[in-house]
């Protein structure tokens, strides 16, 4: 039993090595994501840099094999192995081998894994996050809301505790690989969205 857990945690990381950001800036205009804009991989440095259209496939990417790893998680490992996909493919996401440890923020890979666990849940807190972003335009304040909120409604809905751990895991991870930009919201020094259509 333990050896399927150490499977679906190794498949889990490696799908999110899948470093849909980098590998889009480089077809798309030949660089280095991690050279520009903010130095993320992940789809709102795209957008940043690159444009929407961009910006929207690295999203897509990043929340499909957010999903991935947790429906196999599933079916291999019931639900401990679905909690622990989640936890590795966002690992795997943030701080991927294959880029060195340099990854994105898991934003985008922690809503695609929450969608086949509790996807009426994803669709309010995604609402709530696009709103916070619409109103301020700010994408880190929005996406902060929304890994916050994920463990209070994990509560309120009074789900089993370990989901409720495994939120408030997501969450924290989130929030740490937002530290930077916690701290230049409260300085009132963040960066607003802003559209570009071609790298600097």
């Amino acid at each position: 039993m333990f050896i399927k857990y150490v499977f679906v945690s190794v498949i889990a990381y490696l799908l999110g090595n899948i470093a849909t950001a980098y590998l889009v800036s480089k077809v798309a205009a030949k660089i280095d994501i991690r050279e520009y804009g903010s130095g993320n991989a992940g789809s709102t440095n795209v957008l940043r840099v690159l444009g929407a259209k961009p910006a929207a496939i690295v999203f897509l990417g990043d929340v499909l094999k957010g999903a991935a790893a947790v429906l196999i998680g599933s079916y291999i490992g019931g639900s401990y192995g679905e909690i622990l996909a989640g936890i590795f493919v966002v690992i795997g996401h943030n701080w991927p081998i294959v880029l060195g440890g340099k990854g994105g923020k898991g934003i985008a890979t922690t809503i695609g894994l929450m969608i086949p666990i509790d996807p009426i849940m994803v669709f309010f807190i995604v609402i709530a996050g696009v709103l916070a972003i619409l109103v301020t335009r700010y994408v880190s304040l929005g996406s902060v809301m929304g890994v916050m909120i994920y463990p209070i409604a994990m509560i309120i809905t009074h789900k089993p505790i370990e989901y409720i751990i495994f939120s408030l895991f997501l969450s924290a991870m989130a929030i740490f690989r937002h530290r930077a930009n916690i701290v230049r919201l409260i300085k009132g020094t963040e960066s607003k969205l802003r559209f570009k259509l071609k790298a600097e």
